[in-house]
């Protein structure tokens, strides 16, 4: 740990950054890594990734990939070459491109959004586990292609997820955001968490639209 970093909280499983430029996803993966027991510190955007990177020295970081101003990818490039800090992605995409992307850079694992807490923090934990127990790869030594994580949402993720961009979307209290999945719901046939899985896939489908 580089001098004058602060140590991880007594008891802490480790310190994890997470960098995701939307503020539901950053809260619901952050929430999750703190109640399964680590130390998290949070960005919204990759220049405060990498200060905070700097600064406090995790021993992994999660990244989103798609953002305005700095990438996932040039963060993790920075995080590789001058901080070693070892780095997995958190993306909504999962084409050719992108994973190849992802293998050059050497990440040590690639979960595909929607996210299921779930599923991430068994993955953080393998990650850590096996990072500690041997050095870093140097990045001409990566490691395979890494295959991107299918989601496999729990329900409750999926709709907390849900009634909060409800919330977000028309300025609803989330009691009424979550009548309102609800009443979709039942028009639709649907049980609440496959009504929570269309929205959020509508969400998805409009932000690739937007960046593309």
């Amino acid at each position: 740990m580089k001098a004058g970093s602060p140590a991880p909280s007594p008891g802490s499983k480790g310190r994890i950054l997470v960098l995701d430029d939307d503020r539901l996803v950053l809260a619901t993966v952050v929430h999750g890594l703190v109640q399964a027991g680590y130390e998290v510190i949070d960005a919204d955007n990759g220049d405060d990734a990498i200060l905070l990177a700097r600064e406090h020295r995790p021993e992994l970081a999660l990244l989103d990939i798609r953002m305005e101003g700095k990438t996932g990818f040039d963060v993790a490039e920075y995080l590789r070459d001058v901080c070693r800090i070892p780095f997995m992605f958190l993306s909504a995409f999962s084409d050719e491109a992108t994973a190849a992307k992802v293998a050059s850079l050497g990440a040590v694992a690639y979960l595909v959004k929607p996210l299921d807490v779930g599923k991430i923090v068994p993955t953080v934990d393998a990650a850590l586990a096996k990072l500690r127990a041997g050095p870093l790869p140097t990045p001409a030594a990566a490691a395979p292609q890494p295959a991107p994580v299918a989601p496999a949402a729990m329900p409750r993720d999926l709709v907390a997820m849900a009634v909060g961009v409800v919330m977000h979307r028309y300025s609803l209290p989330r009691e009424r955001a979550w009548q309102r999945i609800q009443r979709l719901a039942q028009e639709q046939g649907l049980s609440v968490e496959q009504q929570a899985e269309r929205l959020l896939q509508a969400v998805e489908e409009l932000a690739r639209g937007a960046d593309g």
